[in-house]
């Protein structure tokens, strides 16, 4: 497993590390300049450092619907500070809700807070949808052509608030909730018989998994939405006991560590490989089969590129991805991504570290706003039995 964490052990404890490269918005160009330049719109006056102005990024679009059919996204990203910028990193906050104005809809809030001075950061993910997707059982269980349709109603609360130790590292805890209501196929095959697995299949059952978790981050990326520089890892261990809720005792690791790296000194220019990888395990064979490690349900939903959501789950899966970054207009506006991934998950017919499958694409960056450096991400990507377009605000990772 590659980790990319930096040494902090010579900094003094109430340092704020900083990134050393930050994009300087000065010398670029986005669509909103763009638009003023049109519609002959007086820019505002910039606000100086200790500014608390919240920058907006919002993207209607038309996408296919797992299992079927298509859906009106809107996504909307917030990117503000609660402090002063010169030690404060760029809080954000997104909401992509989807509808197909019938029975599918999604109404999902993701938070990543800063508070000033960089002492606390708050990690938030809530979730209303009406969920239909395609799912593959256990590891290569099932052939790519003998998929089962699923659909449910899903809620999730996850919460965790984290105190900074040291330097970039952060330790604190939080809550989880998953609730997932009338779980059922739209085939004749019912989710139970489909997969073998005992635990979350029941014919339009209800499964519960609620719990606290021990959570640690290290994160020197002063943006989240488009990291300039920097490293971040993040462990989370999750406990799930019956007396929270539960339908079953069942814990779960995950750990993540990413890269970013820069090929170039110039403040004003994209030129970067970024790596991610992570691991995904449950530690008894009680989890409930949709809480199972799966490619596409990570902490941000962004890994599988070139796979459908959920084509592989196990109860350990390992992913890692790296992503070329390049700028194409010296301005900033125009740039480009190519990109590969690697999964592999235990299970039936399949052995962790052993059976890899590979995706891989390419894609275009269009800057929506440079102050909070959103970009419009365009990727299409690819592997052996798949491929399709994914439309997006703000880098994949």
């Amino acid at each position: 497993m590659c980790t990319c964490i930096d040494g902090i052990a010579q900094r003094p404890a109430n340092e704020i590390e900083i990134t050393k490269h930050l994009a300087d918005t000065s010398r670029q160009t986005d669509l909103i300049d763009l638009g003023k330049e049109l519609f002959k719109i007086k820019p505002i006056q910039d606000v100086d450092s200790t500014g608390q102005k919240v920058y907006f990024s919002f993207l209607p679009f038309s996408t296919n619907v797992p299992g079927g059919g298509h859906a009106l996204i809107t996504s909307t990203t917030a990117g503000f500070y609660l402090g002063d910028r010169k030690d404060t990193y760029m809080s954000r906050v997104t909401f992509t809700p989807y509808t197909n104005f019938s029975k599918r809809f999604g109404l999902p809030i993701r938070s990543y807070i800063w508070l000033d001075e960089n002492k606390w950061v708050i990690d938030g993910d809530i979730r209303l949808l009406r969920f239909p997707h395609e799912t593959w059982g256990i590891g290569w269980q099932h052939d790519h052509n003998e998929q089962l349709r699923l659909d449910y109603t899903y809620f999730r609360l996850y919460q965790h608030v984290l105190k900074r130790v040291k330097g970039g590292f952060f330790l604190g805890g939080g809550y989880n909730l998953d609730y997932r209501m009338d779980i059922h196929s739209q085939d004749e095959t019912a989710l139970e018989e489909y997969t073998g697995y005992p635990y979350g299949t029941k014919r339009r059952g209800n499964v519960m998994s609620s719990g606290l978790s021990l959570n640690m981050i290290y994160d020197t990326r002063a943006n989240s939405i488009n990291p300039w520089d920097g490293n971040y890892a993040n462990l989370q261990l999750r406990m799930n006991p019956r007396f929270m809720g539960s339908d079953e005792s069942w814990q779960s690791l995950f750990f993540e560590a990413r890269r970013y790296h820069r090929f170039t000194d110039n403040p004003n220019k994209q030129h970067m490989l970024a790596i991610r990888n992570f691991f995904w395990t449950v530690f008894n064979s009680k989890a409930p089969y949709l809480d199972l490690p799966n490619l596409g349900w990570d902490t941000y939903n962004s890994s599988g590129r070139g796979f459908p959501t959920s084509r592989f789950r196990g109860k350990s899966l390992y992913y890692l991805e790296t992503e070329y970054r390049r700028d194409i207009t010296r301005d900033g506006l125009l740039g480009f991504v190519a990109f590969t991934n690697f999964t592999t998950v235990s299970g039936p017919r399949s052995s962790l570290f052993w059976n890899w499958n590979i995706g891989a694409g390419a894609g275009a960056r269009i800057k929506f706003n440079k102050n909070s450096s959103t970009n419009i991400a365009i990727d299409y990507g690819f592997s052996k039995y798949h491929r399709g377009i994914n439309l997006s605000l703000g880098e994949v990772f």
